[in-house]
């Protein structure tokens, strides 16, 4: 009887242990669980893990049918998260001519060019993101590409995104010549007899961008598609995306055809609050929206950046508000009472201050509550304000990629003091401030291991600062882990499904090619996403070599 009981209790306790789909094993596992910091296999059913840890106590969810992911001994971290990126964008900017990296007027002309000859007649050049610092620092004008596109309207952006270069064609349709007036918070650069140079700064520019027709639906879902695809290669497992091209849609027909393999939080414009009258989740896991996002400023290479006092470079101008602060505190004041959450937009000093207040004022006003208030970008500050970030629990969302890449030319404007608090990522995790980690993207890179590298380095693009750019400001790879993973899961209210690899959270997680922990922070730049793994399906695989 005794040995009848025993055996009935020994099966009850097999049948309670659930068979994982997959188990993934031979492998060194940073979780970004402080519980659990490393594991070394994983067994997941449908897609969340439901046991984490040894190989021995993993071995017994394996059933008859369970998957077997055996890495080869590679490093494995939680899918990263990118806090801020233009998705259509990105994937439109992947469509079109890409001159992020022409380094001379010549190879800037000849690939606009060279896509013109590609295009219909009256199709629009658009994206671009150019760098005029390549090539010592002259600002484009339309008379280099008036003669090679003289059927195709041009419009494409400096990789800031608050300057555009329009070529004659687009003027034209936009109305704008020698006599146009100056657009209040943007600029119509001229040249000497009052003739625009193609120029258009901040709200300058939609003048010209407010003419370009918009993406069909094929033409979004296109893009969209090739984003995502770019996006997965990088390890990217979730997004949140401040476009506000009209892409939602799309996502969600994507989703309701499976095509959809990674999670959005989508933004709607800050002054269009009361267009989203609650935060809701269209599905909890792969689609949300609910969060606004606003502007205060532009950016340092346009000298759009509000600071408190003039730039290095040029003392009469200490950058433009491309909003009132009155105007910015009635958006996110009425936002917050329907419970949306606010990302703002702030790079100068001076926007970041006016944003500090704004917020500050608003807890006054409406209460503590748990908001996760946003500065986006947070990129120069003054020291005195760095404190404020944590005391009042204002999440700073930063592209640590824009460090290395601004950090080749941003001494001349904002001279050697203001410096020192610039992409201040130590100054503010030693504040106790959640610091998360995102992109820009197309602005730069969407490649999370570019911007680790970035925030443990700080070596410029340039290499002329091999031992960090401001190096006080450099950071551990773990910080970067967490800034890129939990952290960035806290940002959009999602800590409870994702962000680490434990029990009960959805098993996104993605493959590396070396222990990032461990390796020379130099050699991060080379490591490689091997794989990419949302709710524990593969998504993206990298191809062999075959040379």
């Amino acid at each position: 009887m005794l040995l009848s009981i025993v055996f009935a209790l020994l099966v009850s306790c097999i049948q309670k242990i659930p068979k994982a789909d997959s188990i993934v094993k031979n492998c060194m596992i940073w979780t970004g669980n402080a519980n659990m910091p490393i594991a070394e296999a994983m067994a997941i059913k449908a897609d969340t893990i439901i046991a984490i840890g040894s190989r021995e106590e993993i071995r017994k969810f394996k059933g008859k049918a369970t998957q077997i992911i055996d890495t080869g001994k590679k490093f494995i971290t939680p899918g990263f998260i990118d806090a801020h990126i233009h998705l259509l964008m990105g994937g439109n900017a992947l469509l079109s001519v890409e001159l992020r990296d022409a380094s001379t007027k010549e190879e800037f002309v000849s690939r606009i060019a060279t896509q013109a000859k590609k295009l219909d007649s009256n199709a629009w050049i658009v994206e671009g993101n150019w760098d005029h610092t390549l090539w010592g620092g002259q600002l484009p004008t339309r008379e280099w590409i008036d003669d090679s596109t003289l059927e195709n309207p041009v419009a494409v952006y400096r990789i800031d995104g608050h300057m555009i270069l329009a070529n004659a064609v687009a003027l034209k349709i936009a109305g704008i010549d020698k006599d146009t007036p100056d657009v209040p918070n943007g600029e119509i650069v001229r040249h000497a007899d009052g003739t625009p140079t193609g120029i258009l700064k901040s709200e300058a520019m939609y003048l010209v961008l407010n003419k370009i027709p918009p993406l069909s639906e094929t033409q979004k879902e296109r893009a969209i598609k090739k984003a995502q695809a770019y996006l997965l290669s990088q390890g990217v497992t979730s997004i949140h995306d401040v476009d506000s091209l009209g892409g939602f849609g799309i996502v969600q027909k994507m989703k309701t055809e499976d095509a959809l393999k990674i999670r959005i939080y989508t933004a709607q414009p800050l002054d269009k609050w009361n267009t989203l009258p609650t935060r809701a989740r269209v599905d909890g896991k792969w689609l949300k929206n609910g969060l606004l996002k606003g502007f205060v400023d532009g950016s340092l290479g346009s000298h759009t950046a509000a600071f408190l006092d003039p730039y290095t470079d040029k003392v009469d101008d200490s950058g433009i508000f491309i909003n009132d602060p009155k105007d910015i505190y009635q958006w996110i004041s009425e936002a917050d009472k329907q419970n949306l959450q606010v990302a703002v937009h702030a790079i100068g000093d001076r926007a970041n201050r006016c944003l500090l207040n704004n917020y500050q004022q608003l807890i006054k006003e409406q209460g503590k509550k748990d908001r996760r208030l946003r500065i986006e970008h947070a990129q120069h500050l003054a020291p005195e304000d760095i404190k404020r970030f944590a005391n009042m629990g204002i999440i700073a969302s930063v592209q640590p990629y824009h460090a290395i890449d601004d950090g080749r030319w941003a001494e001349a404007l904002i001279g050697p003091t203001r410096m020192k608090t610039t992409y201040a990522f130590n100054s503010l995790l030693h504040a106790n401030a959640t610091l998360v980690f995102g992109s820009d993207w197309p602005v730069a890179p969407a490649s999370p291991l570019k911007g680790i590298y970035a925030a443990v380095t700080r070596r410029t693009l340039d290499n002329k600062n091999p031992n960090g750019w401001v190096p006080n400001q450099k950071i551990t790879v773990e910080q970067a882990l967490f800034a890129y993973t939990r952290d960035a899961a806290f940002a959009s209210y999602d800590e409870d499904i994702k962000g680490t690899l434990e029990v009960g959270k959805i098993a996104d997680f993605v493959v590396l090619s070396e222990n990032i922990t461990k390796v020379d922070p130099r050699e991060i730049i080379n490591i490689q996403v091997l794989a990419t793994y949302v709710g524990g399906k593969k998504v993206y695989e990298i191809q062999p070599n075959k040379n």
